[in-house]
């Protein structure tokens, strides 16, 4: 799930190459072998969190499903079948892999970048010529993934250059990311990669950090560096790297209705606010819902009520779909999530499930 903001820069080179995982269960793993001393921040955290063993092993989970979830979700997506049915059956499937959506499955198509999640009643299908975006989040005990791809449903060259320039974006940046690397350095790979395809990024759609019941926190990796604010990346810190490339201008902002939503703190007074409602609410544990993410008995106008209250007072917000206006534009997505390692890196959800 994309961070939508305002954006960043810095300079240096680094160098790594796959290694040997931590186990026969691990996901990949890059390994640093040459660091030049990075520029000073002005963002400069002084330590990042330590994961032990059994919080590493959740983790890891989580990226293994949503690894599985995201495959299993490209490998439904064909022209006539329903954008619903396959987030259903993707959110389905993460349940009784032994996860939890981190947030609302999520399937943007053409010119909608992100935060397009099928209300529980929508007919809409996958159509030939769409360029299609899937968006997966898994929690494991709170210990959050975040992964996403796109897939072209059609034969123009153009449109499968697009794709693959958010994945080797995606794919540059990773590659430099590492102990003691500036973001800039990130985003100026991400920048250069889809650029030299011919397009531009989407400027004000930023990857993020994840932590524990957290699917957006420090620190933002902007599509485009920018010197005067940066970020360190330091060992134990997990980041989802989600490069956007587009053949329009490059912004994006909301449009139409929201299907996502976010707590931002508990209401002070229930009133106007239905119980079961707020019991499905508070048991996401500050994740982002949806309308689908309550059962059909919830659904009508004591949800929409209570939704329209909790967002009157502040205690909700709103995720409306992020657009480009302009008629015609395609985006393309491409996210992994990783772990900083004190040598190099690992790629969370790069590692399917087995079997």
């Amino acid at each position: 799930m994309v961070r939508c903001v305002v954006l960043f820069q810095c300079e240096s080179s680094v160098h790594y190459s796959l290694s040997t995982p931590f186990s026969a269960t691990a996901p990949p793993r890059l390994k640093m072998e040459h660091r030049k001393t990075p520029s000073p921040a002005i963002l400069s955290p002084k330590s990042a969190p330590k994961l032990d063993l059994e919080a590493l092993e959740k983790l890891r989970l989580s990226g293994r499903i949503a690894c599985s979830a995201r495959e299993l979700a490209i490998s439904k997506v064909l022209p006539g079948v329903t954008l619903r049915a396959v987030m259903d059956e993707v959110e389905s499937f993460i349940r009784d892999s032994g996860g939890g959506p981190a947030f609302p499955a999520q399937t943007s198509r053409n010119a909608i970048a992100a935060h397009y999640c099928p209300a529980p009643n929508d007919a809409t299908v996958y159509q030939e010529g769409d360029v299609v975006k899937v968006d997966i989040g898994v929690e494991v005990d709170g210990w959050v993934s975040d992964n996403a791809e796109t897939k072209y449903l059609g034969e123009d060259p153009a449109l499968h250059k697009l794709v693959r320039a958010s994945q080797d974006a995606l794919e540059d940046a990773l590659s430099l990311a590492g102990p003691g690397v500036m973001v800039s350095e990130l985003s100026k790979a991400i920048e250069s990669a889809i650029t030299r395809h011919g397009f531009r990024p989407v400027y004000n759609l930023t990857g993020h950090g994840v932590d524990r019941w957290k699917v957006h926190c420090a620190p933002q990796i902007p599509p485009t560096p920018d010197r005067h604010r940066d970020t360190q990346l330091l060992p134990g810190m997990v980041i989802a790297i989600e490069p956007f490339a587009t053949d329009g201008e490059g912004t994006v902002g909301d449009k139409g209705r929201a299907e996502v939503f976010m707590v931002l703190r508990s209401p002070r007074k229930m009133k106007g606010v239905d119980r079961d409602v707020w019991e499905v609410i508070e048991r996401m544990n500050g994740l982002p819902f949806a309308r689908c993410t309550f059962p059909p008995a919830l659904r009508g106008e004591k949800l929409e009520s209570s939704l329209q209250r909790l967002l009157r007072v502040g205690s909700i917000m709103a995720f409306p779909p992020l657009v480009d206006p302009k008629p015609g534009v395609m985006i393309s997505q491409a996210e992994h999530t990783a772990l900083i390692l004190e040598d190099g890196i690992e790629i969370i959800t790069g590692t399917p499930l087995e079997g």
